[in-house]
């Protein structure tokens, strides 16, 4: 298994570099990889379709936002073998982010926090970059486009942000994430009260079927959702997914609980945390919503998946998908094979 020895041999050296460093490392590197024919040595994943949303997913494994912001690496990534690559989240004008160092590890509990802040290049530059992927032009596969508002776009203001991008990335998605659920940006997630979400998914319910009209394609939407949020919450929110006829739902985003790291180092740095202490509080939210949902509209499990089982854990709590990315950085593209694998069987 040439990508598992391969990632055990430079994993020590990402590890000993800033996260962020490792991150915009990794990327180009990978990117070079594949260039060269290097990732076509890593085993791939055998296809094991499953339609969800109306799309065909290659296998139910697929890669969570956040990783590739402004789709600069899709067809590097795509050479891995995920069942669908989600990239962004995208925000209508380039924004820096949050202040540097904004990402941390804790390699003691697999977690990772981050306060990145939607740091990205503005739609238009991602566009550019989906379009110029040989996985967009040959629609080699399934492809996710997450969609955010700016971080000095006022949060009465904020559905303009998700129009306008909606309207952008709809040609070109073969679905759409709504992200109201980064605790990254100010007020974001007030976006999920009740009020707020009943007037956000409405414009944007309206905005997908203009949209559909004009380009003669239907391109489903889903709401990806946090993992702070108490049993009421899930029960209004899964009541408004229902009401606006909304194509699916993501759980969970990263958590602002830290409870699982309390006392280790950089546990109190601001942000979300992701990765294994999230894999228990994303499952609680994904049996409540199928509680709520049933068969109704599909939900797309996400939160410390770090082996096959996890992500046989999060199918068995209701969740028709999975995505990965925590788990990615710490165990390396062995996880994806050893996922996809364990589903099939």
């Amino acid at each position: 298994m040439p990508d598992k020895l391969l990632y055990a041999l430079v994993r020590p050296l990402l590890f000993s570099l800033d996260p962020e460093t490792a991150h915009n490392l990794t990327l180009p590197w990978l990117k070079r990889a594949a260039a060269i024919g290097i990732t076509g040595l890593f085993a791939k994943p055998q296809s094991v379709p499953k339609s969800v949303m109306g799309i065909t997913f290659p296998n139910p494994v697929g890669l969570a936002a956040g990783l590739d912001k402004d789709g600069a690496y899709i067809d590097a990534l795509a050479a891995l073998g995920f069942g669908s690559i989600e990239i962004g989240t995208v925000t209508p004008r380039a924004q820096p982010g949050n202040p540097k160092p904004r990402m941390f590890r804790l390699p003691a509990a697999r977690a990772i926090i981050n306060r990145m802040g939607f740091n990205n290049g503005g739609v238009d530059a991602f566009l550019a970059n989906v379009q110029a992927s040989k996985f967009y032009q040959n629609k080699e596969g399934v492809l996710g486009l997450n969609i955010g508002k700016n971080a000095d776009t006022p949060i009465e203001r904020a559905a303009e942000d998700y129009l306008y991008c909606l309207q952008k990335v709809y040609p070109y998605a073969s679905y759409v994430t709504v992200n109201i659920s980064s605790p990254n940006t100010k007020n974001l997630r007030q976006l999920q009260d009740a009020s707020e979400l009943d007037a956000l998914l409405s414009q944007l319910k309206q905005a997908q079927q203009r949209l559909a009209d004009q380009h003669q394609r239907y391109v489903p939407i889903a709401l990806k959702i946090a993992p702070d949020i108490n049993s009421e919450q899930i029960k209004s929110i899964a009541a408004a997914l229902l009401r606006h006829r909304i194509d699916g739902v993501i759980a969970t985003n990263t958590t602002i609980t830290r409870d699982a790291v309390k006392g280790m180092q950089h546990s109190e740095e601001a942000g979300g945390l992701s990765g294994a202490p999230v894999f228990e509080l994303s499952n609680q939210v994904i049996r409540a919503l199928k509680a709520e949902l049933g068969e109704a509209l599909p939900i797309i499990g996400v939160g410390g998946i770090f082996s096959g089982q996890d992500a046989q854990a999060k199918m068995e709590a209701g969740a028709a998908l999975v995505q990965i990315y925590s788990g990615l950085i710490y165990r390396g593209p062995a996880l994806l094979r050893e996922c996809i694998t364990t589903l099939r069987k």
